[in-house]
């Protein structure tokens, strides 16, 4: 064991030789929360340069690092005897330094602030072609660069509130004994029941594939697969004359291998001879999916909810949080064609097990946000939305008000201090206006809407005794309106097949939905929070492209 230990050492002494030793480098969130306490301290940091500009006639550089860890910069020092400043001070440059941090003179903004005295590498800017000048730039032309975006302070603090999160998610869930389930992104099932989906197809590129083969080497034609059969009988018949003619193994062995090219040939210029340019059709001149990469209809998922509850009916308590589509041109703020959602699903659960849940989570949020991202939050506060704190902390410490769909109809259609441009009426679908004077207005907290008309949700949802409504809610939060929708499932077999059928779907692609109810039926349901949704209600940013990294909508798919 010991001699094992020995080599070991020396193989990874050998290799770390081939190698640039590790960067041992300090973040500057820790610098920055530790302050004067970490003076006389040598630390390596890396980041890039907010702002720069020399000082004391171009004898030294005051530099404004950012590497991502905070909203904050660390304050840099750098002589020109220890690298020229012109290449260092213009902003996007990133160094990497190595210096000592030292406690800033007095009456300085910072509590610390690092002198260098070794550059070790620096990624240099061009200041005249650099897409993200000092001067602020609007959201909107920022759209415009989403791959620099990034370095912006705005996009930056999202950046950080979206990850804690996504860290408090799963921490909620795992918590509460939920399981976390990869759902597929690449389905057959139309959860909403919309058609409003992107299609999943190898079908063009397959045509276009076959149509450039065909043109360098067209199909053969029916003279040509004749003639190859004619040589696959005259190989048969030789290799009948040497066993006849009780001929050397080694003599028929070599004539049954030039039979079976013969054969081999032929079966090729018959494939080839079925090939056909453009895409297939039947008879009937629908598309002929059975030609597809999945011989059927394939989507992007616009929701894991369907093949989540295969776990939760199995598993109790899980949840899926990932990527959902939809092909929806729409122009608007609150649209994403690409966007994130979290799909809890629990077992043994009714309506207001669903509605605990839902509250307990948006809650969990709020508080995480509050504890973990408080310099962040600070920053929208400052920038976009004054009531963003305030916002969090009254959705994290007050109970939701739960209503009916249809008292929340009656207490809009006695408003008299506003116009809707929405008329309200029973059997709507509550618009934005509605959500938003809801929460806003009437409560001034957030509202739970349940038991919603059958028409208007889907398929999947519990219908009630009244045969009107479904076991349906939405949390409406202020900004946003509804955060999180959700519903008892309908666990009854007879049931789910004719609300199937009632909106217009085949039964064949949910049989294996409809097997859930047949073989151990449970009472169970679930939600789905808009995670986009979740980061707008926290940020208070207006627009939903962006406070996503990369937003996919009608014309645009940047990277």
């Amino acid at each position: 064991m010991a001699e094992d230990a020995a080599a070991a050492a020396m193989a990874a002494a050998s290799l770390s030789d081939d190698l640039e030793p590790a960067t041992d480098r300090t973040r500057i969130r820790s610098i920055l929360a530790d302050g004067a306490a970490r003076a006389g301290e040598r630390v390596v940091v890396g980041g890039w340069v907010k702002t720069g500009r020399e000082q004391g006639k171009g004898t030294f550089a005051f530099l404004e690092l950012n590497d991502g860890s905070c909203a904050s910069n660390l304050q840099v020092l750098v002589d020109a005897a220890v690298h020229p400043l012109a290449p260092l001070t213009a902003t996007g440059t990133s160094v990497l330094v190595e210096g000592e941090l030292k406690k800033p003179p007095e009456g300085a903004k910072q509590r610390v602030e690092l002198r260098v005295d070794r550059v070790i590498e620096v990624g240099e800017v061009d200041p005249a072609a650099y897409p993200l000048p000092k001067t602020k730039l609007t959201l909107e032309n920022l759209r415009d660069v989403v791959h620099l975006r990034s370095r912006t302070n705005t996009i930056g603090a999202v950046a950080r509130i979206r990850h804690q999160l996504a860290c408090a998610t799963h921490r909620f869930f795992d918590e509460n004994g939920f399981l976390y389930v990869h759902t597929p992104i690449i389905t057959t099932s139309d959860c909403e029941g919309a058609g409003e989906m992107f299609q999943v197809t190898t079908l063009f590129s397959h045509a276009e594939k076959v149509e450039k083969e065909l043109k360098e080497n067209p199909a053969p034609s029916e003279s040509d697969i004749e003639a190859a059969r004619v040589v696959v009988k005259e190989k048969g018949d030789a290799v009948a004359q040497l066993k006849a003619a009780k001929a050397s193994k080694q003599e028929i062995t070599a004539a049954v291998a030039e039979l079976n090219k013969a054969k081999e040939n032929v079966s090729r210029l018959e494939e080839r001879s079925k090939l056909k340019p453009g895409i297939p059709y039947r008879d009937d001149g629908t598309v002929a999916y059975e030609n597809d990469f999945f011989k059927r209809q394939a989507f992007l998922t616009v929701s894991g909810q369907l093949q989540v509850e295969t776990y939760a009916c199995a598993l109790s308590s899980v949840y899926t949080f990932g990527p959902t589509f939809r092909a929806e041109n729409s122009h608007t703020s609150r649209h994403l064609a690409e966007f994130w959602m979290v799909e809890p699903e629990i077992a043994f659960a009714n309506l207001q097990d669903d509605m605990n849940c839902a509250e307990r989570y948006v809650q969990y949020l709020c508080k995480w946000l509050l504890e973990h991202c408080r310099e962040d939050m600070e920053f929208m506060v400052k920038n976009y939305d004054k009531t963003a704190i305030e916002r969090l902390e009254l959705v994290s410490s007050t109970p939701f008000q739960r209503i009916s769909y249809t008292k929340a109809v009656e207490l809009l259609k006695n408003v008299t201090d506003k116009k809707f441009e929405n008329k309200v009426e029973w059997g709507i679908d509550l618009a934005s206006e509605h959500e938003r004077y809801l929460t806003e207005v009437i409560f001034k907290k957030p509202v739970i809407v349940y038991n919603y008309p059958k028409e208007i949700k889907a398929f999947y949802m519990r219908l009630n005794d009244d045969k009107k409504t479904v076991a349906a809610m939405d949390v409406l939060v202020p900004k946003v309106g509804e955060l999180v929708g959700g519903s008892q499932r309908e666990e009854r077999l007879d049931l789910l097949k004719t609300r199937i059928q009632d909106a217009g779907l085949p039964l064949e692609p949910y049989e294996w939905y409809l097997d859930l109810r047949r073989f151990g039926s449970v009472k169970h349901s679930g939600f789905g929070l808009g995670f986009e949704r979740m980061i707008l209600f926290a940020t208070g940013l207006e627009n939903i492209r962006d406070v996503i990294p990369f937003p996919r909508y009608p014309g645009r798919a940047d990277l």
